[in-house]
Parts: structure tokens; C-alpha cells; sequence
């Protein structure tokens, strides 16, 4: 029982996903499959990542509900239910052709199955990442309006400098207000290229993890936090498939705690676990 004077606290829960790849031959068993093509060096048809797996697993239905590829995951966020659902979105909502040449892998899911995010409840896709502009320009405003249309939040990326470096924002009423914050490294396999301008579509990539950096970080984040606020920051960095969390990252990471007035760091690219900090 409360005392007089004293408050309830209130717990906020974050659900957060790495990186999420809808595309391939996810794309092509659901309601909606994007043309098979993909231009791959060693597989030129989505459909055969479908066979594959196939033959590993046992029959796989065509033209599957939305929920059908997160398994027992949905079952297990409505069982937790989460405060906010955030994941690293790394397939373009597109119809385009128009694939990055020279990059090897482009992830793409046809728009008709958005429903395979909003089935899992999420409600932000952060979208710095190596995956965003496999379909060129066009599939970045395709996603970023397949995601606006779904109610579904976005952050790192968009049509120039100054959106890439916006938070997504969700009022949680007496909760407070969650900010997320999406930014790249180019140790993920981020081009160069992509990142954003000021007069040029892209993501929001890190040109270094100094302490310089970090401070920019906590510029921006300073001009939308308000008391209360809980802010995010996601960063895709690192290669896939390696449990070591390098020094740099840490030592970043902590500034952006110090500095920047982060309260969460959100890594990814890894593709499983990595360990967990919990600092101050």
C-alpha cells in the first residue's frame, strides 16, 4: 500500500528486434509476392532461398497469413506486451526495379504485405541500416510511405539531412514520451553514398565513433528531449556473426550515455545475441 506522499512508479517496456528481413523468400510465400527476381551473385530467383528451406525443414504453405513468419513471437509479445515494439527494418516496401547495381543483396517486400509488421504490433522500424536503399531512392520513399500509411513510425532515414536525424516519437500518456533516435556506422556494410545530405535522400551514417561524434548526437537529441522523455539511440555497426563487442562501441556507447543524454543503446547487425550493459 502507498503511503501518503509517495507515487506509483511506473515501468516502461521496450521490446527491441534486430534485424528484420522480410524479403526473399519471406516475400514470396505471403499474400503479396514481389516479382522473384534478385541479383544475387550465386542465386538469381527469391524462390530458391524458398526451396532451401524446404528441403531443411519440411513444406512450407504458399500465400501464408501475416503473422505466420514471427511464429510463437506474437504470442510471446502479447503475453509480455510491451510498451513500444521497435525494430531494425532491413528490407524495402517497394514495387520498384530499380535495385542498387553492385551491391550483391537487395532485400525488397512487396507493399500488399505490410501486414506482416503490423501483425507483430511493432511501432517503430528504424531504418539506418545496409538495407534500406538496396532499391535505390524510389524503394526508400516507397518504404517510408508503406510505413507512415501502416501508423507505423520510422526514424534514420528519409529525403534529406535533417529527417534521416529525426527521432520517431510515441506519447505514452502518464508513461512519458519515448524518442528514437536511428544512426549507421559504416562497419555494418553501410555505402558511403547512402549517407543523407542536405539536399539528398539517405540514411543517418556516423562518420567516426569519437567523442566528437557522440557530442553531435547529443546536440540533436538535446533539441527534441523534454523532461521525462526516455531517448533511444539504435545503431547498426559491426559485421554479422561475431559475439565480441569491440572496445570502440562500448567506449561510444558510453559516451552518448554521458554526453548526449541517451538513456538507451540499441546495437545491431549482428544476426543473434550479444551481451547486455546495463551502465548507470
Amino acid at each position: 500500500m502507498l503511503q501518503e506522499g509517495e507515487s506509483e512508479m511506473l515501468v516502461l517496456t521496450l521490446f527491441l528486434g534486430g534485424d528484420v528481413m522480410t524479403g526473399r523468400g519471406i516475400d514470396q510465400v505471403l499474400a503479396h509476392p514481389s516479382s522473384p527476381v534478385i541479383h544475387e551473385p550465386y542465386v538469381a530467383d527469391a524462390r530458391t532461398y524458398v526451396s532451401l528451406a524446404e528441403e531443411a525443414s519440411g513444406p512450407i504453405p504458399r500465400l501464408v497469413e501475416p503473422s505466420y513468419v514471427w511464429g510463437d513471437a506474437v504470442r510471446e509479445l502479447e503475453a509480455h506486451a510491451p510498451d513500444v515494439r521497435i525494430v531494425n527494418l532491413e528490407t524495402a516496401i517497394t514495387r520498384s526495379d530499380d535495385y542498387w547495381q553492385g551491391k550483391g543483396i537487395n532485400y525488397r517486400m512487396h507493399p500488399g504485405n505490410i501486414g506482416v509488421l503490423t501483425a507483430a504490433g511493432i511501432d517503430v522500424a528504424v531504418l539506418a541500416n545496409n538495407h534500406v536503399l538496396d532499391w535505390s531512392y524510389e524503394g526508400l520513399t516507397d518504404t517510408i510511405g508503406s510505413l507512415e500509411k501502416a501508423g507505423i513510425r520510422h526514424a534514420g532515414a528519409g529525403k534529406d539531412r535533417s529527417s534521416a536525424a529525426s527521432p520517431a516519437i510515441l506519447d505514452l500518456g502518464p508513461k512519458g514520451r519515448v524518442l528514437v533516435f536511428s544512426v549507421a556506422h559504416g562497419s555494418s556494410g553501410v555505402p558511403p553514398s547512402w549517407a543523407a545530405e542536405e539536399e539528398r535522400a539517405g540514411v543517418k551514417l556516423l562518420r567516426d565513433l569519437s567523442d566528437d561524434t557522440a557530442d553531435l548526437i547529443g546536440q540533436v537529441a538535446r533539441k527534441w528531449k523534454r523532461p521525462g522523455d526516455v531517448a533511444v539511440l539504435s545503431v547498426h555497426w559491426g559485421a554479422n556473426w561475431g559475439y565480441d563487442v569491440p572496445e570502440e562501441e562500448v567506449r561510444f556507447s558510453h559516451r552518448v550515455i554521458d554526453a548526449a543524454d541517451i538513456d538507451v543503446v540499441f546495437g545491431h547487425s549482428s544476426h543473434h545475441p550479444k551481451p547486455i550493459e546495463v551502465y548507470r
